[in-house]
């Protein structure tokens, strides 16, 4: 049968997702997520630019369609280009999982475990309602999640700033669950230092983003100063990116974006690569279902795989001309139906594991590529509505008390 790339499209969808659907001349079609949060319109623009490439390819040739895109331009690399090549490359995993009727985790190698580990965002101003949050994440099946250390933060803020965030993990962690801490960057090398140090007796499951990630010397500097493991990479596009993090052993969990770091193609390279480094791989997604499928394939099938974030109930998904959430474009939610902190199989039928001298069913529905049935119809039906009446979501942007620009 013909694999010949016919048709790529992009469909803009709430709550601020970029969904990418590609089909061949024989009629197989692939789904692929090309989210980058606040840069849809150049995400969209760069798809355009690989469409008018790669149409009339052979989609089985799913690597050489990725070397082309990636390194056929002279300038590679970065956000934007790498976004638009993550959507066109999962949905090309998609289509030759179907074409061939596995998952994608089987043509990485198969499966390595049973069950896939996730956590939850919990959000709030307040000690008292992150600690409601943590409630209702718990009665969801959750067994860990994660939510910002800190508020809007100056270079040199008073030390009084940084109690509210140990009060935050206490709280939390009076529910029994594990929780990671997300700096996002916001705190400098300063207060970074003095907040590590505060949460360290707390044993957070890990912090994220202790500093931008342009410090790698930095940041080696800090894994050094405190024994809470260092989680970084949403912001890191390529394996190059992540090799002087590496190399200066300032990391100890990566987490590549399946939707920022080149797709289902990159993702396994970087888990490759950092397992050589004794790091452990969380994949970052506070995205759409496409994403967390496409993580999902890697992570059954990575060896260091750790923790998977999953975006179910975010609070960002409810605002304003935003109704949307993690199985709102699915046919069939049940497969992605959290079992005890964990996700079962993505395979289409009833798995059975013992772990831990337990049985547990998973029961998941799905067929092969990446996992999961996109709701056609509804994305389109949606997308005509949301791009007709709604610009596309932009990140708010934070001033300090003098004016300047805060990190966000």
């Amino acid at each position: 049968m013909p694999s010949t790339i016919a048709k790529v499209e992009a469909f803009r969808v709430p709550p601020r997702w970029l969904f990418v659907r590609v089909e061949t001349m024989s009629g197989v079609v692939g789904w692929g997520e090309a989210t980058l949060e606040g840069h849809t319109q150049a995400v969209e623009g760069a798809l355009g630019d690989l469409t008018h490439r790669f149409v009339g390819w052979d989609a089985d040739n799913i690597q050489d369609i990725w070397q082309t895109a990636y390194r056929a331009r002279f300038y590679r690399g970065g956000p934007v280009l790498m976004s638009a090549l993550s959507g066109l490359d999962i949905a090309l995993w998609d289509i030759k999982g179907k074409k061939l009727g596995v998952p994608v985790w089987q043509l990485l190698g198969g499966k390595v475990r049973d069950r896939v580990k996730v956590y939850g965002w919990i959000g709030g101003d307040s000690p008292s309602d992150v600690y409601n949050a943590a409630v209702e994440r718990k009665s969801q099946g959750f067994t860990a999640v994660k939510m910002n250390a800190t508020d809007s933060i100056g270079w040199l803020d008073s030390p009084s700033v940084l109690t509210d965030a140990v009060a935050r993990i206490e709280e939390v962690k009076r529910t029994g669950l594990d929780v990671g801490l997300d700096f996002h960057g916001r705190l400098h090398k300063g207060m970074a230092k003095q907040l590590a140090k505060l949460l360290e007796p707390h044993m957070p499951l890990f912090i994220e983003e202790p500093l931008l990630p342009t410090q790698p010397e930095e940041i080696a500097d800090l894994s050094r100063l405190v024994s809470t493991p260092i989680a970084l990479g949403e912001r890191l596009y390529t394996r190059s990116d992540f090799r002087p993090y590496l190399e200066k052993r300032a990391i100890d969990i990566a987490q590549p974006d399946v939707s920022h770091c080149g797709g289902i193609s990159e993702l396994h390279r970087i888990a490759s690569l950092t397992e050589t480094y004794d790091v452990g791989l969380a994949p970052h997604c506070p995205l759409g279902p496409i994403a967390l499928a496409a993580c999902m394939q890697v992570a059954i099938s990575a060896p260091n795989f750790v923790i998977q974030e999953m975006s179910w109930k975010v609070r960002y998904h409810t605002l304003p001309n935003q109704e949307a959430d993690l199985y709102t474009y699915l046919s069939h939610p049940s497969v992605f139906e959290i079992k005890e902190g964990y996700l079962g199989l993505l395979h289409g039928k009833l798995t059975v594991s013992s772990l831990s001298r337990t049985l547990y069913l998973m029961p998941c529905f799905a067929g092969p590529g990446i996992g999961i049935e996109i709701n056609e119809q509804l994305v389109r039906e949606t997308s005509a509505n949301y791009t007709s009446k709604h610009t596309p979501w932009k990140n708010p942007v934070w001033r300090g008390e003098d004016g300047f620009v805060r990190e966000w």
